[in-house]
């Protein structure tokens, strides 16, 4: 009876685990497969502003509009229709708030019921007009030409250096600010932590004593448990003005503020995986090193880190991983500019700090909600090159070891 209790109870556990399992690897399979699905679904989209028209003169011999083109109109950048291919005319832009230029209240009407028609006549009796107008207001009869805009593509997504995404009457999803910025504070911030954080480990496993290694440990652990706000706190009020005054800027929040502060978060992490699998390698390989003549410092070259890469290799990622995913520090310190960055020392801004600060402000569905889930996407795929790419260059080295 106890044998059958025994196997019944072990089986029941194992059930269990089984269970846990593929519920937890189910559940990130959904959670990536909904990331990419509403990404993805930004390209069946038009940079132009749902439910309105764009619309010209019938007699201009323009066809298409870039939505980059389209903001340049509208920013007074472009002034003539022959700059983009079109007539020699000056461009005049009609918005709905513009009507009451043209019409009276009675011609409109008194519940706009002639407003369709008096936009369509606008549009047919000025050479030059570009009109902007909801679709609700297309005339069944309009005489001008409705332009028609291509759905995104992945060369303009990547390629662009705008990012506008709230723009009227075209939204700019140009993500290379934001891709760029994140790589600068990223890799800025690895560039800090890991040196420190490996000479660190290396201390407490090796040098230091039981009594400091006792006290150092818990307290560099505690780092991993402060809210990233307080970092953030931490960088507006010591780093950004110490970065300002050291390198005579106008302004502190720069990327080497968010790098900083994002080195400091990593390192716990870095710092408490590396130390313990370095406090893993076998005495006896320590002890054989030092009987064959080597020194201290030999036998942790040679011996303790080839022996704990794997460890230092997790360390790593898990460093990076942080640096690449933290939102709410990297938003207080680094200046928010979706700009294209030129150096560490200009504002910038990364892809979590945006979705962080717009999401929130996206309607869900619409095309700022969609193009943040594809930012969602393209940091994902950054975060798993990462892993990819240690991983190998890890495993690459062990071979030659063996």
């Amino acid at each position: 009876m106890k044998t059958f209790y025994k196997k019944f109870s072990e089986k029941f556990i194992e059930g269990l685990l089984l269970i846990s399992s593929t519920v937890t690897s189910f559940t990130v399979l959904l959670i990536v497969v909904f990331l990419f699905k509403e990404g993805i679904s930004l390209f069946n989209e038009t940079a132009i502003e749902e439910g309105h028209v764009i619309a010209i003169n019938k007699n201009n011999n323009l066809n298409k509009i870039s939505s980059e083109d389209l903001k340049n109109i509208f920013d007074q950048k472009i002034t003539h229709w022959n700059q983009i291919g079109g007539s020699k005319d000056s461009i005049l832009l009609f918005r709905l708030e513009d009507i009451s230029l043209y019409y009276t209240d009675e011609q409109i009407g008194e519940n706009f019921e002639h407003l369709p028609e008096c936009i369509s006549r606008i549009t047919d009796s000025l050479p030059g007009v570009l009109s902007f107008f909801p679709e609700k207001y297309l005339d069944k009869n309009f005489k001008g030409k409705k332009i028609e805009f291509d759905k995104l593509k992945f060369k303009e997504f990547f390629g662009g250096k705008e990012w506008f995404p709230t723009a009227q009457p075209a939204a700019q999803l140009g993500v290379m600010p934001l891709v760029l910025g994140t790589l600068w504070v990223s890799f800025g911030a690895i560039l800090l932590a890991l040196p420190l954080g490996l000479a660190t480990a290396i201390y407490l496993s090796e040098v230091a004593s039981p009594r400091v290694r006792n006290i150092m440990k818990p307290l560099i652990e505690l780092l991993a448990g402060i809210p990233s706000v307080v970092y953030g706190f931490f960088g507006l009020v010591i780093i950004v003005p110490l970065i300002q005054k050291m390198f005579d800027l106008p302004v502190g929040e720069t990327g080497l503020a968010g790098s900083i502060i994002l080195g400091i978060m990593a390192l716990p992490t870095i710092i408490t995986i590396s130390e313990d699998a370095m406090r893993n390698t076998p005495r006896a390989m320590k002890e054989a090193s030092l009987a064959l003549g080597a020194s201290k410092w030999q036998t942790i070259y040679k011996i303790v880190i080839p022996y704990s890469i794997s460890g230092i290799t997790a360390a790593a990622i898990l460093g990076i991983g942080r640096a690449i995913g933290e939102t709410m520090a990297v938003l207080m310190v680094t200046g928010n500019a979706a700009v294209i960055p030129h150096s560490i020392l200009e504002p910038m801004r990364t892809i979590p700090a945006t979705i962080a600060a717009e999401l929130g402000e996206a309607p869900a569905g619409g095309l700022h909600f969609k193009a943040l889930f594809a930012l969602g996407c393209i940091l994902f795929i950054i975060t798993l090159f990462i892993n990819l790419t240690v991983e190998f260059v890890s495993n690459n080295k062990k071979h030659k070891k063996h």
